[in-house]
């Protein structure tokens, strides 16, 4: 069990952002020390939403005084996802420099949130560029849809084979890439190292509930920090994303509550 600092957005309400990856932590033992980078009513693809983003030269100050007690020492990972901007970019930099600063293996698992298919990026093009170019080098774990994987790879990824060049590619310790075609009618979740690579498929399924990818990066860096390798990781993390979503029918926001103690299995 260990303490994560994990930097992304939070909604008041759902779980997408912060608002998954804190429970999903806390159920398997974790500490987290949170810093959202924006913060709204609910996620955007309900309609209207108000909020608005943290500035981050507060989110630098919080870091600092959070360093100043002494409290990053005691990080064992830094988990960040939704950047909006290439000072929020600069803000996880800062972070990561910190938490080494103290502990020099502490792990940087990130969680690039730029786009997705069919829409392409939706964020700007010069915080997807800050963060392909700051964050990936900095990174040990990253967390690519398909979409995500070819754009910050420059190559084709349709199968399981090219998500694999692509994540090697990379040059990241691993690469963790969702949404990838297998089959007619499913979705391949990989692991992907400079050696080895593994694979859990699922059905692709419909009218899925924003945040699972979020909850997929918090399960892994979490089973992670827990010691588990990353086959085993993979496994758990795909095992309780598949369970959130089958709990959530019929909703139109994950249902955390109802699975969280199995999030430990």
């Amino acid at each position: 069990m260990g303490t994560i600092l994990a930097i992304s957005s939070q909604v008041a309400r759902g779980h997408v952002g912060l608002s998954a990856v804190v429970p999903a932590l806390h159920a398997l033992g974790h500490e987290v020390i949170a810093l959202p980078t924006i913060m709204l009513s609910n996620h955007p693809g309900h309609g209207d939403v108000a909020g608005q983003r943290m500035e981050p030269a507060l989110l630098s100050r919080m870091l600092a005084t959070l360093d100043a007690h002494g409290w990053l020492a005691g990080v064992d990972a830094v988990l960040s996802g939704y950047l909006p901007t290439p000072e929020h970019v600069a803000v996880v930099a800062e972070a990561v420099g910190l938490v080494r600063a103290h502990r020099a293996t502490a792990p940087f698992c990130s969680d690039h949130v730029l786009g997705d298919d069919p829409k392409g990026l939706y964020i700007a093009e010069d915080a997807a560029r800050s963060l392909a170019e700051r964050l990936v080098p900095l990174a040990d774990v990253i967390f690519p849809n398909r979409f995500e994987l070819q754009w910050l790879a420059s190559q084709p990824v349709t199968d399981a084979a090219s998500a694999a060049m692509a994540g090697r590619a990379l040059g990241t310790s691993v690469t963790v890439a969702t949404s990838i075609p297998a089959g007619d009618d499913g979705l391949a979740t990989m692991a992907v190292t400079a050696e080895e690579a593994w694979t859990r498929t699922v059905v692709r399924m419909n009218g899925v509930p924003n945040g699972t990818g979020d909850l997929l990066a918090a399960l892994f860096t979490g089973h992670m920090v827990n010691a588990c390798a990353a086959p085993i990781a993979l496994k758990r993390s795909v095992i309780g994303v598949q369970e959130a979503i089958c709990a959530s029918a019929g909703r139109d926001e994950l249902n955390l509550i109802a699975i969280l103690k199995g999030f430990r299995r």
